[in-house]
């Protein structure tokens, strides 16, 4: 058992998850990660960070990681639903499509689901966080045909099981809330954007620039705070000013 805050990021590897995981150590948290590479994980790995092997569309892994955070804290006071990766849906070709469409609603919608419902007797009454990372594309459809209408069908259910797990946990004292980002450079989601995709998602910002895993982590760390507390049910999108009004 410990006196620091408690905090689990899925998808803690790399990216994002990452900063997400270094922002709430670096704050004297005690950082749970998982992802499905021990490799990985393991150069983020310290004496605040602690590794868990788990792919969180796989429903027994999601049950090991639960069983582990209660069996050696006994409690969470931050779950960040953040793993997740990008397959290409089209309607061009319906038999893939659907196999791909049905990976992303496992990964960015059904494990977050059953990760939340499995930490939700963890979680600090009152104080708890639930934070998911779901983003722009849930809005857009993604930044090209057919590159991400699985990724964004996901993430748009993400935001509409965002609000309602708040409306379940708000009466004890739990908020939940997500986070949008935009397009973030130097992660592995995105390593692969070649100059012309990055100069025209740069281009749809106000700002003219790209955003970073600290701008996400930033955003994420403001939701936990106390300061926060009166947030719940919201979307904050962190893109740059390439949307407005959501």
């Amino acid at each position: 058992m410990t006196d620091r805050r408690v905090v689990v990021v899925t998808g803690g590897g790399t990216g994002i998850g990452r900063a997400i995981a270094e922002w709430f150590a670096a704050e004297d948290a005690e950082v749970v990660i998982t992802g499905r590479r021990e490799a990985v994980l393991g150069k983020v790995a310290s004496e605040r960070v602690r590794p868990v092997v788990a792919d969180m569309s796989v429903p027994n892994d999601i049950l090991r990681l639960a069983a582990e955070v209660r069996d050696r804290y006994g409690r969470v006071d931050v779950l960040v639903n953040n793993a997740g990766y990008l397959l290409p849906v089209t309607l061009a070709e319906p038999a893939a499509g659907a196999a791909a469409l049905a990976e992303m609603l496992a990964v960015h919608l059904i494990g977050p689901y059953r990760l939340t419902a499995e930490l939700a007797p963890l979680l600090a009454r009152p104080g708890g966080r639930v934070i998911n990372i779901a983003s722009i594309a849930a809005a857009t459809g993604g930044s090209g045909a057919g590159a991400a209408q699985g990724y964004a069908a996901a993430k748009a259910g993400l935001i509409g099981l965002t609000a309602g797990m708040a409306r379940e946990l708000g009466p004890q004292g739990i908020t939940v809330n997500a986070v949008a980002p935009g397009f973030v450079a130097d992660t592995e989601f995105t390593a692969d954007f070649g100059p012309a995709r990055v100069t025209q998602l740069v281009g749809q910002t106000v700002t003219g620039q790209a955003g970073s895993p600290a701008d996400v982590a930033a955003a994420v760390g403001h939701l936990a705070g106390a300061s926060a507390g009166w947030v719940t049910g919201q979307v904050l999108h962190v893109n740059g000013g390439a949307l407005f009004a959501r």
